[in-house]
């Protein structure tokens, strides 16, 4: 079967998903001719006015149930209406894990864009942070509707930057204007000096930044606190040095860190054991990460304390 493109549309109840789609499907510059599916998972407020469509041959299905949402419903659905174009409104309560295991195999995301209400979006990232970091956290554009100028926009910005650098960052303004998100995230230690000082506070940041971007701190020395990991699969002179971080709530937190060549600068290390360490960073395959990644040769190592547990996980945020 041919690929077939799929348009999806992330956000919670009256967040401005319908009224985008519906203009989309009234611009006549989206007809290709294709079949399109308009596949709806939740009953918002607004309604669809198919007559205003100029995409022609669009057929409107709904799931409203989340057991609805599997392969052999969306399958059949792709079938029926021999769609060769799907847009989808997803329900922003549904996790998105739960349409990326029900795609069929001839299902290929084109698009994902994730729509909030100015007015609702902190609370909703304060009361609902793992609903609103699932709908962040793979999509390419934040688009916040009904903004106001009396919002702080870096507010908003640091609850999407704290989350993914990957979407664009859009403020569409009550009245019509649209503005695009142009604040710089400089990192919160500088990557030029030649020594790269990590505090306590930034080590989720300084991991996420190293891991994605390891070409540019090749040949660069760093330094930073963190809790040692063993295992006699590695070298007995590598280790892993790391944190617990929480990516979004506390069911997620998870120990990352980085392969660590001690060079024989300490001994009888044993997990969960704290080390300050300064360290030479390369880019080489490891055993930890079973490709190549950042690597750190040891100049300096010395056991420390742990931190208190009020700071011990490391958030991005």
């Amino acid at each position: 079967m041919q690929d077939i493109s799929v348009y999806l549309f992330l956000g919670f109840l009256d967040s401005g998903k319908t009224k985008f789609i519906q203009e989309t499907l009234e611009d006549p510059r989206m007809e290709s001719g294709e079949r399109t599916m308009l596949l709806i998972c939740e009953e918002g407020e607004e309604e669809y006015a198919p007559e205003k469509f100029k995409v022609k041959n669009v057929a409107i299905e709904r799931i409203e149930k989340p057991e609805d949402l599997n392969e052999g419903n969306l399958y059949y659905l792709t079938r029926k209406n021999r769609a060769q174009r799907v847009v989808v409104e997803y329900n922003g309560t549904w996790l998105l894990q739960q349409f990326f295991d029900a795609m069929p195999e001839s299902w290929v995301i084109n698009q994902m864009m994730t729509f909030f209400d100015g007015a609702t979006f902190l609370s909703y990232n304060k009361n609902m942070r793992q609903l609103v970091f699932d709908k962040v956290n793979m999509t390419q554009m934040v688009v916040f509707n009904r903004f106001k100028g009396e919002y702080e926009k870096m507010e908003y910005h640091k609850v999407v930057r704290g989350i993914s650098r990957r979407p664009d960052i859009v403020y569409e303004y009550i009245g019509g204007k649209v503005e695009y998100d142009e604040i710089e995230d400089p990192m919160p230690f500088d990557v030029d000096a030649p020594v790269v000082e990590i505090e306590d506070k930034d080590f989720a940041l300084f991991y996420r930044d190293l891991s994605e971007k390891t070409e540019q701190y090749v040949g660069k020395t760093v330094s930073f606190k963190g809790m040692a990991a063993v295992s006699k699969k590695l070298p007995s002179d590598v280790i892993i040095l790391g944190r617990f971080i929480m990516t979004c709530c506390e069911a997620d937190i998870a120990y990352d860190g980085f392969a660590l060549k001690t060079g024989g600068l300490v001994g009888g290390v044993n997990t969960k054991d704290w080390f300050k360490v300064v360290a030479k960073v390369s880019l080489e395959y490891s055993p930890v990460y079973r490709k190549e990644g950042p690597v750190l040769t040891a100049q300096k190592i010395e056991k420390c304390d742990p931190l208190p547990p009020e700071e011990a996980v490391a958030t991005y945020y």
